[in-house]
């Protein structure tokens, strides 16, 4: 990603001293699995899947390393991919839109502030954007979402994670610490127990699954 690219709705424009080197890396190509999990959640929170991407997600077959105790987060891609198969588009746009548009919103509060304090455009988000701007990044121009929409967090946690333009491990726990970890395993636990959720109830799987395994990752010493 090159300076002033956009990245969904997240603008990225990195200053020279967040670029990352090789040296800031433990394993590049798991940061690459890490950023294309998180992209794929981002897509997915942020309009309803199309027709290709559902075929995409039944032909996935992660590797799962022990078949009689699969971790959880392979046991969440086989879920993801099990409900993928057969799903119709016009039948997961019907789902997201009761999810997350309504008439007078959808049943899901998809945002960090609303988790973390109660209300909607809340101190959180002031605060997220005071270290938006410290890795040089903003909302995206003709997105009205806030920053801190489940959508945005994912595409800013890829952001952050990507293995040539990214930023050290060190940054990316200390961001997920204070934007990440402390409320969307929440939001995904609220998915799946959604009343509207049918394929989204995988999505949550799939999201909690991940922001666990995340937890362990970041922690890991570069």
């Amino acid at each position: 990603m090159h300076d002033s690219e956009q990245h969904g709705a997240i603008h990225a424009d990195y200053p020279p001293d967040h670029e990352a080197t090789a040296s800031d890396k433990t394993d590049s190509q798991a940061d690459a699995v890490r950023v294309d999990t998180y992209a794929l959640l981002a897509a997915l929170l942020r309009q309803p899947p199309p027709q290709e991407l559902l075929r995409s997600l039944a032909a996935v077959e992660p590797p799962v390393a022990q078949p009689l105790r699969p971790t959880r987060l392979e046991t969440a891609w086989l879920s993801l991919a099990g409900a993928a198969k057969g799903a119709q588009a016009a039948d997961a746009e019907d789902e997201f839109n009761r999810l997350f548009i309504g008439i007078s919103g959808g049943e899901m509060t998809p945002y960090g502030s609303w988790y973390i304090s109660g209300a909607v455009m809340d101190k959180p988000l002031a605060a997220l954007r005071d270290d938006l701007a410290h890795f040089g990044l903003q909302r995206a121009e003709g997105n009205a979402e806030p920053e801190d929409h489940a959508a945005s967090i994912c595409e800013t946690m890829a952001l952050l994670a990507d293995p040539e333009q990214g930023v050290p491990l060190a940054e990316q726990h200390e961001f997920f610490s204070t934007h990440v970890g402390i409320w969307l395993p929440r939001f995904f636990q609220d998915l799946q127990n959604a009343k509207n959720a049918a394929f989204y109830v995988s999505v949550g799987q799939l999201g909690e699954a991940f922001i666990e395994f995340e937890k362990v990752w970041l922690k890991l010493p570069e």
